[in-house]
């Protein structure tokens, strides 16, 4: 299913639903962070995805990383809670999504970088790199957070 990112864009649609949604920022010991390249818009962003019924909200964070990258995490915190009203995500069946994201800190367990059917690419990437990818401005905001290391979660 396509997806077009609209970020403070006034001829935005408006929203008809609000998922709750999760993204997991994990570095390896070089300290570099794990991306995927998504499938459905080509962006890099962090693993993630919707939560399921039934599922703990941290257990969401650790089976879409699995999912969507082959990495088994453990859930340590949380870098932040994003509810930009003004990023919405349009689905091309007609959903579209006010943003609704918790960003979890994770610790790598185990495991080595996979594709899936939402990831064309899975990769650790350095800091220095992340200007060299196509990435959306809420999600290089996550990323940012994670690797500042803060002492408290963003709320925004």
């Amino acid at each position: 299913m396509a997806r077009i990112e609209h970020f403070n864009n006034p001829n935005a649609p408006k929203p008809n639903s609000i998922v709750v949604a999760v993204t997991v920022f994990v570095q390896d010991e070089q300290g570099r962070v794990l991306l995927i390249q998504r499938t459905d818009n080509g962006l890099w962003a962090l693993p993630g995805g919707a939560q399921d019924f039934g599922e703990y909200i941290a257990e969401t964070a650790v089976r879409e990383t699995r999912e969507e990258t082959g990495i088994e995490v453990e859930v340590t915190g949380v870098v932040g809670i994003y509810t930009n009203p003004n990023h919405v995500v349009e689905y091309s069946d007609g959903e579209v999504r006010q943003q609704f994201s918790i960003c979890f800190l994770g610790r790598y367990v185990a495991g080595e970088p996979t594709t899936s059917d939402e990831s064309s690419a899975v990769r650790w990437v350095a800091e220095t790199e992340l200007d060299d990818l196509s990435i959306h401005p809420s999600m290089r905001l996550r990323i940012d957070h994670g690797f500042e290391h803060r002492n408290q979660p963003y709320i925004g």
